[in-house]
C-alpha cells in the first residue's frame, strides 16, 4: 500500500511493489508462467487545444472547460467522475509516447504503449524531481491515444510536464484456464488476484459497482479492436442515468455492462457481459460520457457481475480510500447559463400564387 502522507524523514519514499496488498488466496487459475512482461514508457502529455476553445454541450452550450492530458492534482481514482467542470478528465497522470522510429507507423511507439500497458500495472517515474517514485496504471483512453497513471498526491504535485515515466507491461496473453470463454484484456494479473472473484457452480462473479445496460454506450462503437482504449456512457438521458444510478459513478470504479461483447471491438449482444474500470470523467458532448477501458468479456451464463460499492481500484490495490458514491447532477443541469428555448411563431411560406393575388387586391 502506499499512502498520501508525507514520510516522516525528509528523505523522499521509495514507493515499491511489496507495498501493495498481496493477492486474494483462491481465486481462478491464470497462465501467469507463459506471460511476458516488458518495459514500455511515455511521457506526461501537455493538454491539447482545438482551434476553437468551445465544447457544444449537447444542450446547445458553448463550454470553455479542461479537457484531456496534463497533471490532474486533485481528482484521482477513487474520486466521483460525474458533474466536474471539466470534460474528458483524466485522473492522475496522462502518458504519451511522442517518439518516432525509422520503421513502421509515425506513431507506432504511442500504439504500442496504449496496447501493452495493462491496468494495474506499476509504473515508476524515470526523469525528474519524481525519479523512482512508483504509481499504478488505471486505463486507457481512446482517441488522443493516452495511459493513465495514478501516484499519491505529494508526487503529482511535484511531476512535470515531458517527465518520463516507464511501465512494466505485464497482462498480453492472459487467460483464465478454467474459463476459456471468458476473455481477459488490458489487464495485470494482480488485479485478478486482488480483485475479490468469487467461483461458484461453474461461474465467475466480478465484483461491479454499476450495472450499465449496451445501449447507452456511445463514443467508442464502430472500432475493431477494445485492447487500445475505452468506450463512453452516455448520460444525456435522465430516466437511464437515474434508474442505473450513473451519476454516482467513480473514476477507478468497475462496472458491468449488459449486453456488450468487445472481442473484436465493441458491439451489443444480448447474451453477453462485459466488465471494465471507469478511466475518464464526464462530457457534455452529445454520445460521450465517463469511459470505460474493458477487461473481461464473455457469455453472460459464466460471467456474473457481483454488485459491491467498494468494487474500485483504489480499494482493490488499497491506494486510498474512496470517497462514498453519491449521485450528483450533471454539468448541464447545474449550468445557470443553460437557455431555455421558447419557439417564436415564425411566418409560414407564401406561395407565388398567393402572392399574385395580394397583389392584385
Amino acid at each position: 500500500m502506499w499512502s498520501d502522507s508525507p514520510p516522516a524523514s525528509t528523505t523522499p519514499r521509495r514507493l515499491t511493489p511489496h507495498r501493495l496488498a498481496p493477492d486474494r488466496p483462491g481465486g481462478p487459475r491464470l497462465n501467469r508462467e507463459d506471460l511476458v512482461m516488458v518495459s514500455v514508457q511515455g511521457q506526461i502529455a501537455h493538454p491539447v487545444a482545438g482551434a476553437a476553445p468551445y465544447r457544444i454541450g449537447h444542450d446547445g452550450v458553448p463550454r470553455v472547460l479542461p479537457g484531456t492530458g496534463g497533471i490532474v492534482l486533485n481528482r484521482r481514482i477513487g474520486d466521483l467522475c460525474v458533474g466536474l467542470a471539466g470534460d474528458h478528465i483524466e485522473p492522475g497522470v496522462s502518458l504519451h509516447n511522442n517518439s518516432r522510429e525509422i520503421v513502421g507507423p509515425r506513431d507506432g511507439p504511442n500504439t504500442a504503449l496504449i496496447t501493452y500497458a495493462c491496468v494495474g500495472n506499476v509504473a515508476e517515474v524515470l526523469s525528474g524531481r519524481c525519479r523512482g517514485q512508483r504509481g499504478l496504471v488505471t486505463g486507457k483512453h481512446g482517441g488522443v491515444n493516452h495511459v493513465m497513471v495514478d501516484f499519491p498526491t505529494p508526487v503529482l504535485e511535484k511531476l512535470a510536464i515531458g517527465d518520463r515515466i516507464g511501465i512494466r507491461s505485464h497482462g498480453l496473453g492472459l487467460r483464465l484456464l478454467q474459463y476459456p470463454k471468458i476473455e481477459v484484456l488490458n489487464c495485470d494479473p494482480s488485479l485478478l488476484g486482488r480483485w475479490g472473484l468469487l467461483e461458484q457452480d461453474g461461474r465467475l462473479h466480478v465484483p461491479v459497482t454499476h450495472l450499465v445496460p449496451a445501449r447507452l454506450m456511445g463514443s467508442g462503437l464502430g472500432k475493431n479492436t477494445a485492447w487500445r482504449g475505452d468506450y463512453d456512457i452516455q448520460l444525456a438521458d435522465r430516466p437511464s442515468r437515474e434508474r442505473w444510478k450513473l451519476t454516482s459513478l467513480r473514476f477507478g470504479d468497475m462496472v458491468a455492462i449488459i449486453g456488450a461483447d468487445v472481442r473484436r471491438g465493441p458491439i451489443f449482444r444480448e447474451s453477453r457481459v462485459t466488465i471494465g474500470v471507469i478511466v475518464h470523467g464526464d462530457s457534455t458532448v452529445a454520445g460521450h460520457g465517463p469511459g470505460v477501458t474493458p477487461l473481461l468479456t464473455g457469455p453472460a451464463a459464466c460471467l456474473r457481475p457481483l454488485l459491491q460499492p467498494n468494487a474500485n481500484l483504489a480499494e482493490i490495490f488499497q491506494v486510498r480510500r474512496a470517497v462514498p458514491p453519491r449521485p450528483r447532477r450533471l454539468l448541464v443541469e447545474r449550468d445557470a447559463r443553460r437557455p431555455h428555448c421558447v419557439p417564436a411563431e415564425a411566418p409560414g411560406p407564401r406561395l407565388a400564387f398567393e402572392t399574385a393575388l395580394a397583389d392584385d387586391h
